[in-house]
Protein backbone atom coordinates (compact mmCIF):
# COMPACT_ATOMS: atom_id res chain seq x y z
CA UNK A 1 0.00 0.00 0.00
CA UNK A 2 1.97 2.68 -1.17
CA UNK A 3 -0.13 5.74 0.21
CA UNK A 4 -0.83 5.00 4.00
CA UNK A 5 -3.11 7.69 4.88
CA UNK A 6 -6.14 10.05 4.36
CA UNK A 7 -7.14 13.10 4.34
CA UNK A 8 -10.79 13.41 6.47
CA UNK A 9 -13.57 15.66 8.18
CA UNK A 10 -14.65 15.24 11.55
CA UNK A 11 -18.39 14.26 12.05
CA UNK A 12 -18.68 13.14 15.68
CA UNK A 13 -18.88 10.84 18.23
CA UNK A 14 -20.89 7.38 18.96
CA UNK A 15 -21.26 3.96 20.02
CA UNK A 16 -21.14 1.01 18.15
CA UNK A 17 -21.73 -3.04 19.51
CA UNK A 18 -19.09 -5.63 18.74
CA UNK A 19 -19.14 -8.73 17.59
CA UNK A 20 -18.72 -10.00 20.94
CA UNK A 21 -22.03 -7.99 22.43
CA UNK A 22 -19.42 -5.31 23.80
CA UNK A 23 -20.19 -1.27 23.12
CA UNK A 24 -17.39 1.15 22.11
CA UNK A 25 -17.11 4.66 22.19
CA UNK A 26 -15.79 5.85 18.37
CA UNK A 27 -15.31 8.59 16.18
CA UNK A 28 -16.69 8.63 12.73
CA UNK A 29 -14.66 10.31 10.24
CA UNK A 30 -15.59 10.95 6.13
CA UNK A 31 -12.09 9.42 5.15
CA UNK A 32 -11.26 10.62 1.79
CA UNK A 33 -11.77 10.19 -1.25
CA UNK A 34 -8.84 11.79 -1.72
CA UNK A 35 -6.62 12.46 -4.71
CA UNK A 36 -2.88 12.79 -5.39
CA UNK A 37 -1.72 16.32 -6.43
CA UNK A 38 1.53 15.95 -6.20
CA UNK A 39 4.23 13.31 -5.57
CA UNK A 40 7.81 13.95 -3.90
CA UNK A 41 10.57 12.04 -4.79
CA UNK A 42 14.13 11.53 -3.09
CA UNK A 43 15.87 12.47 -6.22
CA UNK A 44 13.93 16.01 -6.65
CA UNK A 45 12.77 16.65 -3.37
CA UNK A 46 15.42 14.84 -0.95
CA UNK A 47 12.77 12.45 0.44
CA UNK A 48 9.30 10.38 -0.42
CA UNK A 49 6.08 11.51 0.15
CA UNK A 50 2.56 12.01 -1.36
CA UNK A 51 0.55 15.11 -1.59
CA UNK A 52 -2.74 14.49 -0.86
CA UNK A 53 -6.05 16.84 -2.03
CA UNK A 54 -9.34 16.76 -0.08
CA UNK A 55 -12.73 18.24 -0.36
CA UNK A 56 -14.11 18.73 -4.34
CA UNK A 57 -15.31 22.35 -4.67
CA UNK A 58 -14.91 22.38 -8.60
CA UNK A 59 -13.45 21.28 -12.00
CA UNK A 60 -11.40 22.62 -14.39
CA UNK A 61 -12.07 22.04 -18.03
CA UNK A 62 -9.35 20.62 -20.11
CA UNK A 63 -8.05 24.07 -22.87
CA UNK A 64 -9.89 26.86 -20.23
CA UNK A 65 -7.40 29.41 -19.53
CA UNK A 66 -6.72 30.61 -15.53
CA UNK A 67 -6.24 34.09 -16.78
CA UNK A 68 -9.80 33.87 -18.49
CA UNK A 69 -11.69 32.75 -15.13
CA UNK A 70 -12.49 35.04 -12.59
CA UNK A 71 -11.67 34.78 -8.83
CA UNK A 72 -15.53 33.62 -8.17
CA UNK A 73 -15.16 30.50 -10.26
CA UNK A 74 -12.07 29.51 -8.62
CA UNK A 75 -13.29 30.38 -5.08
CA UNK A 76 -12.37 29.70 -2.37
CA UNK A 77 -8.53 28.99 -4.58
CA UNK A 78 -6.21 31.66 -5.79
CA UNK A 79 -4.90 31.23 -9.64
CA UNK A 80 -1.60 29.76 -8.87
CA UNK A 81 -3.52 26.84 -6.27
CA UNK A 82 -5.54 25.88 -9.44
CA UNK A 83 -2.71 25.95 -11.97
CA UNK A 84 -1.15 23.53 -9.33
CA UNK A 85 -4.52 21.16 -9.66
CA UNK A 86 -4.97 21.61 -13.15
CA UNK A 87 -3.68 17.91 -13.62
CA UNK A 88 -5.80 16.71 -11.19
CA UNK A 89 -8.69 18.81 -13.06
CA UNK A 90 -10.41 18.92 -9.69
CA UNK A 91 -10.47 22.29 -7.46
CA UNK A 92 -9.65 20.70 -3.80
CA UNK A 93 -10.08 22.60 -0.52
CA UNK A 94 -7.52 20.97 1.53
CA UNK A 95 -4.21 19.83 0.68
CA UNK A 96 -1.42 17.81 2.78
CA UNK A 97 1.64 15.66 2.61
CA UNK A 98 1.79 11.69 3.70
CA UNK A 99 5.39 10.34 3.92
CA UNK A 100 5.55 7.06 2.50
CA UNK A 101 8.25 4.84 2.47
CA UNK A 102 8.28 3.42 -0.89
CA UNK A 103 6.41 5.26 -3.93
CA UNK A 104 5.40 2.82 -6.12
CA UNK A 105 3.41 3.30 -9.29
CA UNK A 106 1.65 6.07 -7.50
CA UNK A 107 0.31 8.90 -9.79
CA UNK A 108 -0.62 12.60 -9.86
CA UNK A 109 -4.46 12.45 -10.70
CA UNK A 110 -5.18 8.56 -8.77
CA UNK A 111 -7.97 8.36 -6.15
CA UNK A 112 -7.39 7.00 -2.65
CA UNK A 113 -10.22 6.02 -0.48
CA UNK A 114 -10.90 4.65 2.99
CA UNK A 115 -11.14 0.67 1.75
CA UNK A 116 -6.69 1.56 2.14
CA UNK A 117 -7.94 0.67 5.79
CA UNK A 118 -9.49 -2.61 7.23
CA UNK A 119 -10.71 -3.09 10.72
CA UNK A 120 -8.23 -3.88 13.24
CA UNK A 121 -6.10 -1.57 11.72
CA UNK A 122 -4.00 1.47 14.34
CA UNK A 123 -3.62 4.70 13.13
CA UNK A 124 -2.37 7.83 13.95
CA UNK A 125 -4.71 10.70 13.76
CA UNK A 126 -3.73 14.44 13.73
CA UNK A 127 -5.65 17.59 13.99
CA UNK A 128 -5.80 20.77 15.19
CA UNK A 129 -7.75 21.51 18.53
CA UNK A 130 -10.12 23.29 19.65
CA UNK A 131 -9.13 27.05 20.37
CA UNK A 132 -10.19 28.29 24.17
CA UNK A 133 -9.18 32.10 23.62
CA UNK A 134 -7.04 33.11 26.68
CA UNK A 135 -6.50 31.02 29.48
CA UNK A 136 -5.44 31.33 32.86
CA UNK A 137 -2.59 28.98 34.12
CA UNK A 138 -5.46 26.90 36.29
CA UNK A 139 -7.29 25.95 33.08
CA UNK A 140 -4.33 25.79 30.61
CA UNK A 141 -1.87 24.31 32.84
CA UNK A 142 -3.86 22.97 35.22
CA UNK A 143 -2.22 25.01 38.60
CA UNK A 144 -3.82 24.46 42.14
CA UNK A 145 -3.87 28.15 42.94
CA UNK A 146 -2.83 30.14 45.69
CA UNK A 147 -4.19 29.28 49.20
CA UNK A 148 -7.75 29.80 49.83
CA UNK A 149 -7.48 30.69 53.29
CA UNK A 150 -5.05 32.34 56.03
CA UNK A 151 -6.34 36.00 55.01
CA UNK A 152 -5.74 35.94 51.25
CA UNK A 153 -8.18 37.15 49.20
CA UNK A 154 -7.38 37.09 45.43
CA UNK A 155 -4.69 34.58 44.91
CA UNK A 156 -7.17 31.98 44.35
CA UNK A 157 -6.33 31.53 40.68
CA UNK A 158 -3.08 33.16 40.29
CA UNK A 159 0.46 31.76 38.68
CA UNK A 160 2.79 32.66 41.69
CA UNK A 161 6.06 33.97 40.89
CA UNK A 162 7.66 33.95 37.63
CA UNK A 163 11.05 35.37 37.99
CA UNK A 164 12.29 35.55 41.75
CA UNK A 165 14.89 38.31 42.72
CA UNK A 166 18.41 37.67 42.56
CA UNK A 167 18.60 34.99 40.55
CA UNK A 168 17.46 34.20 37.83
CA UNK A 169 16.11 37.92 38.08
CA UNK A 170 14.25 37.30 34.79
CA UNK A 171 11.41 35.34 33.32
CA UNK A 172 12.91 32.13 31.62
CA UNK A 173 11.58 31.23 28.65
CA UNK A 174 8.98 28.64 28.19
CA UNK A 175 7.34 29.27 31.40
CA UNK A 176 4.10 28.07 32.04
CA UNK A 177 2.38 31.38 32.27
CA UNK A 178 -1.51 32.41 31.13
CA UNK A 179 -2.23 32.78 27.39
CA UNK A 180 -3.82 31.47 24.18
CA UNK A 181 -4.87 27.93 24.71
CA UNK A 182 -5.80 25.32 21.86
CA UNK A 183 -5.76 25.58 18.05
CA UNK A 184 -2.39 23.92 18.07
CA UNK A 185 -1.48 20.86 16.19
CA UNK A 186 -2.49 17.33 17.99
CA UNK A 187 -1.82 13.92 17.22
CA UNK A 188 -3.72 11.26 18.89
CA UNK A 189 -1.34 7.85 17.77
CA UNK A 190 -2.79 3.85 18.11
CA UNK A 191 -6.73 4.63 17.33
CA UNK A 192 -8.34 1.15 16.33
CA UNK A 193 -10.09 1.18 13.66
CA UNK A 194 -13.25 -0.54 14.22
CA UNK A 195 -15.21 -0.11 11.27
CA UNK A 196 -14.40 1.07 7.86
CA UNK A 197 -17.96 2.09 5.45
CA UNK A 198 -16.09 2.31 1.82
CA UNK A 199 -19.83 2.95 0.33
CA UNK A 200 -20.23 6.59 2.21
CA UNK A 201 -16.53 6.84 3.06
CA UNK A 202 -16.74 6.30 6.78
CA UNK A 203 -14.13 5.53 8.77
CA UNK A 204 -15.16 4.40 12.73
CA UNK A 205 -12.32 4.48 15.05
CA UNK A 206 -11.98 3.78 18.84
CA UNK A 207 -11.61 6.96 21.45
CA UNK A 208 -11.77 10.64 20.58
CA UNK A 209 -9.60 12.76 18.02
CA UNK A 210 -8.89 16.16 18.21
CA UNK A 211 -10.59 19.44 17.03
CA UNK A 212 -14.13 20.37 16.04
CA UNK A 213 -17.23 18.93 14.49
CA UNK A 214 -16.14 19.01 10.76
CA UNK A 215 -12.29 20.03 11.55
CA UNK A 216 -9.76 18.87 8.74
CA UNK A 217 -8.16 15.06 10.05
CA UNK A 218 -5.04 13.72 8.45
CA UNK A 219 -5.19 9.67 9.35
CA UNK A 220 -2.01 7.50 8.74
CA UNK A 221 -0.89 4.27 9.74
CA UNK A 222 0.19 3.54 13.30
CA UNK A 223 4.01 4.35 13.44
CA UNK A 224 4.57 2.35 16.00
CA UNK A 225 2.36 -0.34 17.36
CA UNK A 226 1.00 -0.59 20.39
CA UNK A 227 2.65 -3.27 22.82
Amino acid sequence: MPVAGLLGKKLGMTQRFQEDGSLVTVTAIQAGPCWVTQVRTPGRDGYSAVQLGFEEVGTLKPGVRLKDLRPADLKPLTRPEAGHLRPVGLLLRHLREVRVDDLGDVQVGQKVTVDIFKPGDRVDVEGRSKGRGFAGVVKRHHFRGGPKTHGQSDRHRAPGSVGSTTFPGRVLKGLRMAGHMGDQRVSVRNLEVVAVDPERNLLFVKGAVPGPVNGLLVIRLAKRSRK
